[in-house]
């Protein structure tokens, strides 16, 4: 059996590095959330160029700011967001796997394309579980590298469970996403939509709408046309992820990992598991449009992402 050991280090910490793997389930009736990967696709892919099957926990960037020194010779993968990555000051490409020596320093920068990065290591990050699982929630204290739901910070040294493996692999150049351009997400209608009247759901389906600056782990405010609903108040209810749920005044709030539990706003629906990785690596600012499916297409973009890391 192979004993974790230190990997890699924090010289400088950023603004918010957590250690997450596939999310925390079961555990909703607790009033616990469900954490994990904001963006499944480039969490998935980080894993897989280094050859770690699926819920081995990843660190997940989030603007960058981030430099870690290789405690040990390793083999890991960056994937998602470019965040201007460099190593030893040399520029790093995104979506493929490298070597790191002891002594190289990784570091992150700012965004260009993105707002997530994954940094996966070849055999895996180590933390202790926390109700099954190392995903780290800040707002409940649980989880990450130190099982008390902390960001990374200057000085700590997260574990890693060596493994040998190859470098040089590469996503292929169609999973590659370009974050920057309008995202179309898709959205599987349900809950309280027949409640919404028939301009706000026209409007909610082909006006644009805007990520505003309120957005991080819990959820993304979407600006654009007011919208109406019927129902005056309702009972709070189970949410679960992507659910977009319209408050009083009519803007959307799409609810990403880190939710809660519970709401009583009407929803629209919900967005798949896929559109809720893109949204989560949209800039304030940038234009997204909501695309109505079917469960079963949604089951099958799903299945489809599964299959590939099987």
């Amino acid at each position: 059996m192979t004993h974790p050991v230190d990997g890699l280090s924090v010289t400088r910490a950023g603004p918010l590095a957590l250690l997450q793997d596939a999310g925390r389930f079961g555990v909703r009736r607790l009033g616990v959330t469900q954490g994990g990967p904001a963006d499944l696709h480039g969490w998935a892919w980080a894993n897989h160029l280094v050859g770690n099957a699926w819920g081995t926990p990843v660190l997940e960037v989030t603007l960058g700011g981030l430099e870690l020194v290789a405690e040990r010779d390793l083999v890991v993968a960056v994937a998602g967001a470019d965040l201007s990555a460099t190593l030893d000051g040399e520029a790093l490409a995104v979506w493929r796997s490298f070597s790191m020596k002891a002594g190289q320093r990784l570091a992150f920068a700012t965004p260009v394309n993105g707002l997530r990065a994954y940094l996966a290591v070849a055999g895996g990050f180590v933390a202790r579980p926390v109700l099954g699982s190392v995903a780290c929630v800040v707002r409940e204290g649980l989880g990450g590298h130190d099982g008390q739901g902390h960001r990374l910070a200057e000085g700590d040294c997260l574990k890693v469970t060596p493994r040998r493996a190859s470098s040089g692999s590469e996503a292929p150049r169609e999973e590659r996403y370009d974050y920057g351009g309008a995202a179309e997400l898709a959205l599987l209608p349900g809950a309280q939509v027949g409640e919404f009247s028939g301009d706000s759901l026209f409007q909610a389906f082909n006006a644009p709408w805007q990520v505003d600056d309120r957005a991080d782990r819990m959820g993304v405010r979407l600006t654009g046309p007011r919208l109406q609903c019927r129902m005056p108040s309702m009972i709070s209810e189970g949410i679960g992820l992507g659910a977009v749920q319209v408050p009083p005044d009519g803007q959307p709030i799409a609810l990403l990992n880190d939710r809660q539990t519970i709401g009583g706003y009407p929803r629209l629906g919900a967005l798949t598991p896929l559109a809720c990785s893109r949204l989560a690596q949209c800039l304030p600012g940038q234009a997204v449009r909501l695309r109505a499916v079917s469960a079963e297409q949604a089951l099958a973009a799903y299945r489809h992402l599964r299959t590939a890391f099987a």
